[in-house]
């Protein structure tokens, strides 16, 4: 009789890699490992007690999620600030999503407006920053942030373009949290709030404006003149 070979990963080691890929993207997400910063898999390995499989197939993972790459010869390593990708995404968001906004306050009814309010509200009262969560927002910031972005734009109607919006979220992600390690003066507060009243104004041309300049004020604190980009992001204090 003849066996078939089963192609699939057994249970017990996908679900090794299935921990230590959540506790490698945490890591990054937290900062642990600052941008540039390599990751040795055998380190990974000793740090986790599992074995150099488990941790290669979850560095495979991650930078499948653009939060790390694979460097030839090089092993792995965290994306630095001076990666074009990250202004290519920023400037892919600055193109596309000005024009939903305009079309979400053109085509956006009651329902949708309450949608705005009560995102706002929750992202206004949703704790930013907390000492066990690491440098950087928290998790729960980080997706009433979200769902406030995403309801902006959902008064459009178009699943096409809600869809590109969220890949282009999810791309964005790790550098959205380095731009707002290294601008702790940007007043992140103030800009999300004339977006929900120039929105709900029913201001298309303010809105697309006030949402531009928050999407350039991102990309422009991931620009580094001097070319100490680590060394910045390394003493820069944490944003309150």
């Amino acid at each position: 009789m003849t066996q078939t070979a089963h192609a699939s990963t057994p249970p017990g080691k996908q679900m090794l890699s299935d921990q230590v890929y959540a506790h490698l993207r945490d890591a990054i997400m937290r900062g642990d490992h600052p941008p540039g910063a390599p990751l040795k898999p055998q380190d990974l390995a000793k740090e986790q007690g599992v074995s150099l499989a488990v941790v290669r197939e979850a560095l495979v993972r991650v930078v499948g999620e653009g939060l790390a790459d694979r460097l030839p010869n090089r092993g792995f390593a965290v994306p630095s600030f001076s990666d074009r990708r990250w202004q290519e995404i920023m400037e892919a968001r600055r193109t596309v999503e000005p024009a939903v906004l305009r079309m979400s306050v053109e085509r956006g009814d009651v329902d949708w407006e309450a949608r705005v309010r009560a995102a706002h509200h929750r992202l206004v009262r949703t704790l930013a920053y907390a000492p066990e969560e690491g440098e950087y927002y928290t998790d729960a910031w980080a997706e009433a942030h979200r769902a406030f972005h995403r309801t902006l734009l959902e008064g459009c109607g178009n699943r096409a373009l809600l869809e590109t919006f969220d890949r282009l979220w999810t791309a964005s992600e790790l550098a959205r949290r380095w731009s707002a390690h290294r601008n702790p003066d940007r007043d992140g507060e103030k800009e999300h709030r004339r977006l929900e009243e120039a929105v709900l104004a029913r201001d298309a041309d303010t809105a697309a404006a006030v949402l531009v300049q928050h999407l350039t004020s991102t990309a422009a604190a991931l620009t580094d003149d001097s070319g100490q980009a680590t060394q910045a992001y390394a003493t820069t204090a944490r944003p309150r």
